[in-house]
């Protein structure tokens, strides 16, 4: 597979992980699976970031990095996406519009 190059757009990223998919081998999966398993890399994600604030672990626990868990929670928000027929750029460039009309309150 042709590796990701520096820059490549949210568009460029999500074809990426469906070519991926299918290279892999993975792109028959359904969509709740997908989804179980991004609640998982969520979870990692939080773990990673404990252990990267010093916060008190299982020392029995396997850790990753905090950016290895962020791009597998990528992945699989963009394999959700692939399967919905989700267009993220649009998705994101849609919900940013409401969030325009919104009034924010900060805490």
């Amino acid at each position: 597979m042709i590796p990701l190059e520096k820059n490549q757009s949210l568009e460029d990223i999500q074809q990426y992980v469906a070519d991926m998919e299918v290279e892999r081998g993975f792109s028959g999966r359904p969509v709740i699976e997908q989804c179980l398993q991004l609640g998982e890399e969520v979870g990692e994600v939080f773990k990673a970031i404990r252990k990267a604030e010093g916060m008190h672990l299982d020392p029995s626990s396997k850790v990753g990095k905090v950016g290895d868990e962020l791009a597998d929670v990528l992945i699989y928000v963009c394999a959700i996406a692939n399967r919905m027929g989700i267009d993220l750029a649009d998705a994101l460039r849609n919900k940013e519009a409401v969030n325009e009309t919104r009034t924010w309150v900060s805490a």
